[in-house]
């Protein structure tokens, strides 16, 4: 009996051996295997400068194509300046790429930092582990010059130009394409998803660690912080990306009287151009070039120089002393583009209401510039918010902003603001706007498909009376109310919006409204092919809108407003 039994034990630990082995050598070639696949490497860090990144901002400006080497008279800028000291002295051992096989140690924070690269492959097989939130660093050299991390001074930032969020997907890239189509040399990311751009850099340096944030597309990159810039040095645009813009023809102008008060900054050579001037005025950050013989200046539109103005071209053709062409060029009129929360909180409740498709988010953007508040939102659209529309996220009963965006039309939703803009816009029109953004987002037309589906129709149906509703239960329930024709609005766009400003109580400069209207397009222009058919509205579809459009008329003029203008009836 014992013999049997000692036999039944030893193929009980030879079994036990044999298991042990097995799974051993099973856990080591799948380690093998996700190691092999993940090309597992030490993770770079910042490299040294080469020549290129050496040189000063002029020096790159040339690269880019934005100035003229005759166009530049100031001192070269010293390169120590302008790169972080420690981004240059401490760069990291770069080892060879490829695989590496792991070598034992004795180290405890190795064997850590092992089993966490060991946990990354299990969760993300697809690539290499990036560095965490713990540990951000410079974008790489594909990416543009790192230049160091600054503090963002709000209202004094010196990069105002293109600003743009992205909560999800922010990258240095994405940051730096922004900036280089209008052709700006510094891009500054903040707080993981902002982006800033200027020609001049902050006036206060702080040190690297203090933009501890990633970017929110791209781990392990610094992305500044709160109120902190990672700001980088403008390259070449990424491929695929819109192309660098140009100076834009604004038409031919008389000289103001006193051209040294009107134009603040001018060049003087032979053989000037219009690339010259406008890389000059662009590297300057004015958003006019003008031209007069071989003169070049650099302006903002003010109140002696407002381009409303324009004469005949022939007359700049014959280079007449007294006339003068003026270009807009790249980079934005940034003297409109700061932009903040009310300091204490609103104690009159405003909204911006309009039916949707009526120019609310246009209306928006033309408040905010106006003002320097944010508006808010009786929604969350998170389109709007990475174009800038910063108050989107806060909630909208904060008070925190100037007014906010709302197409509700219930007596209870009405009744709960103080005050508000009802914006109207031609139906027919409105209908097409809104229609285009359900099919094809804020920026897009809808195919052609959806124009000869059932599906126009039914929304002409449900969405006309709306059109009509919504303006007729304003008028019934709004406590205080500023009637304004979005159509008024873009052809009288100064007047309409100064009288949209004093009703919100914000006391607004002149010049800070021609900013606005220099400005005034913004992001909103839809891009792509327009429908097919010039006409979607059928006459039985032309009757239904037109007896809406009487309704309305008649219910302005009994609330003593003006009707409605006379464009909305086809006729």
């Amino acid at each position: 009996m014992a013999k049997p039994l000692f036999r039944f034990q030893k193929f009980l630990r030879r079994t036990q051996f044999l298991l042990f082995f097995l799974t051993a050598a099973y856990l080591m070639t799948g380690s093998l295997l996700l190691l092999q696949r993940a090309r597992v490497a030490l993770a770079p860090g910042p490299r040294a400068p080469g020549p290129l990144q050496a040189l000063p901002v002029a020096a790159v400006a040339l690269g880019v194509g934005l100035l003229d080497s005759r166009a530049l008279h100031a001192p070269r800028v010293n390169p120590e300046l302008l790169l972080d000291v420690d981004v240059l002295r401490r760069p990291l051992a770069r080892p060879p790429p490829g695989f590496r096989w792991p070598q034992r140690s004795r180290s405890p924070e190795l064997r850590q930092l092992r089993r966490r690269w060991f946990h990354r492959f299990l969760s993300d097989p697809q690539g290499p582990p990036a560095a965490g939130p713990e540990d951000p660093r410079p974008a790489a050299r594909s990416q543009g010059v790192y230049i160091g991390c600054f503090r963002d001074a709000g209202q004094e930032r010196t990069l105002k130009g293109v600003v743009f969020y992205d909560l999800r997907k922010m990258t240095v890239a994405h940051c730096q394409d922004a900036c280089a189509e209008r052709s700006y040399i510094y891009a500054g990311l903040e707080a993981g998803a902002e982006c800033y751009c200027g020609n001049r850099l902050p006036a206060t340096r702080v040190g690297l660690d203090e933009c501890n944030q990633e970017c929110k597309g791209e781990k392990g990159t610094a992305c500044g912080a709160v109120g902190r810039l990672s700001v980088y040095r403008v390259e070449d645009l990424q491929p695929g990306s819109r192309k660098r813009r140009t100076a834009t023809y604004r038409g031919c102008f008389r000289v103001p009287d006193n051209v040294t008060h009107a134009f603040p900054d001018s060049l003087l050579q032979t053989n000037m151009t219009l690339e010259t001037c406008s890389g000059f005025c662009s590297q300057k950050e004015f958003p006019l070039a003008i031209l007069r013989g071989w003169e070049c200046y650099c302006a903002y539109p003010t109140p002696q120089f407002n381009l409303r103005e324009a004469v005949d071209s022939s007359r700049c053709a014959q280079r007449l002393a007294d006339y003068c062409e003026v270009y807009q060029t790249p980079v934005q009129d940034t003297r409109c583009t700061d932009r903040r929360f009310l300091p204490t909180k609103s104690k009159v409740f405003v909204a911006l209401s309009s039916f949707p498709g009526a120019g609310n988010t246009w209306a928006r953007h033309l408040i905010e510039h106006a003002t320097g508040f944010y508006t808010g939102s009786y929604y969350f659209d998170g389109t709007l918010y990475n174009k800038g529309f910063k108050g989107e996220k806060d909630h909208w009963r904060s008070r925190r902003t100037i007014c906010v965006k709302t197409h509700e039309s219930g007596r209870r939703e009405i009744e709960m603001f103080d005050s508000a803009i009802l914006l109207i816009r031609n139906p027919y029109r409105s209908l097409v706007a809104e229609f285009n953004r359900k099919c094809a987002g804020h920026l897009g037309y809808a195919p052609d498909r959806n124009w000869k589906s059932k599906e126009w129709p039914d929304f002409v149906n449900s969405y006309a009376s709306w059109w009509s509703s919504h303006v007729l239960d304003w008028l019934k329930y709004g406590k205080r109310l500023l009637v304004v024709h979005y159509e008024e609005l873009r052809r009288s766009l100064v007047p309409t919006l100064r009288e949209m400003v004093a009703f919100l109580n914000v006391s607004v400069s002149e010049e800070r409204l021609l900013c606005v209207e220099n400005n005034k397009e913004g992001s909103f222009r839809r891009h792509g092919r327009r429908p097919h058919d010039p006409e979607p509205f059928t006459p039985e579809m032309k009757d239904l809108i037109n007896g809406y459009i009487r309704t309305v008329d008649q219910a302005l003029r009994d609330h003593n407003w003006a009707g409605l203008p006379r464009e909305y009836v086809p006729r």
